[in-house]
């Protein structure tokens, strides 16, 4: 995308050396960032290997903001009391994540074009209260939180079995209305796993709802002073889902289950006789 837009000589200075920067405090995937810039004909990465917490909140000034941030920051995890005490004293806890997304906020530039950012966060940033929905409520009055898009299980496998969402937001001023889109489980199968991942082409309907949106079964908009009433609980339910679920009788289900046990039994029959275990 920035490639197609160098014009002259210029123009590809500012993409090499002042257009993308980034940190990663542990040695190896630093490495990795390093080498993946790289091979996608960045020359001279501006990557730094430090903890991106470390430094005080309120020190961050203006020239270190930035136009856009892309980040899947690390979840789960808990940081120690040195890191948390860089965050103002209302907003400060120890889970990773919560603490990224108020760095990411500050480090977005209001001016001259509002900055903007896409984020990947666990289900508990969403429900979280306490500290989470004291940072939430900051996101929906200072920020534009347009858009959350909810990923179905075992994206991320088998790093982290936790459900996990895309949260866009800019700088555009407060939060009017928040669309979610539901991204739906691979046909088929229950979840995505590590030798079945999900595909860039599994996000068509998505970016084709993004141009052009209204509700569907898979998308569906809450207004802000919705989710603020409601201590800023992110974590809505589609009201537009249908479901496949049958209610059948229970003379019919328990002859289901019946017959399931006797496959099972069968089943464990013929294994005890490739093993040659007498019954």
């Amino acid at each position: 995308h920035l490639e197609k837009q160098v014009k002259t000589v210029e123009h590809r200075r500012t993409l090499q050396e002042r257009s993308i920067r980034g940190g990663e405090a542990k040695p190896l995937p630093y490495m990795l960032a390093q080498m993946n810039l790289l091979l996608h004909g960045l020359e001279a990465p501006q990557i730094t290997r430090d903890n991106s917490l470390g430094r005080r909140l309120a020190d961050i000034t203006e020239a270190e903001r930035v136009d856009v941030i892309l980040t899947n920051p690390p979840f789960g995890g808990e940081e120690e009391r040195g890191i948390r005490e860089n965050f103002p004293a209302d907003k400060q806890t120890s889970e990773t994540a919560l603490l990224f997304l108020q760095l990411i906020m500050r480090k977005l530039r209001a001016t001259p074009k509002p900055g903007r950012a896409a984020v990947v966060v666990p289900n508990g940033t969403l429900f979280g209260d306490g500290v989470c929905g004291r940072i939430k409520q900051e996101l929906l009055t200072r920020f534009n939180l347009h858009t959350i898009v909810r990923l179905p299980n075992g994206v991320f496998a088998p790093y982290t079995s936790i459900p996990t969402n895309l949260l866009f937001f800019d700088r555009t001023g407060g939060t009017k209305d928040v669309w979610y889109y539901e991204l739906p489980p691979p046909e088929g199968r229950k979840q995505y796993t590590k030798t079945q991942p999900l595909q860039y082409e599994e996000f068509a309907d998505c970016l084709a709802w993004w141009k052009d949106r209204k509700e569907t079964e898979r998308a569906w908009k809450v207004p802000a002073a919705e989710l603020l009433d409601g201590n800023c609980n992110l974590d809505r339910k589609n009201p537009n889902a249908k479901t496949d679920y049958k209610h059948l009788p229970p003379e019919q289900l328990a002859e289901d289950i019946l017959q399931k046990e006797l496959r099972i039994a069968e089943i464990m029959r013929e294994i005890q006789g490739l093993l040659g275990v007498k019954t």
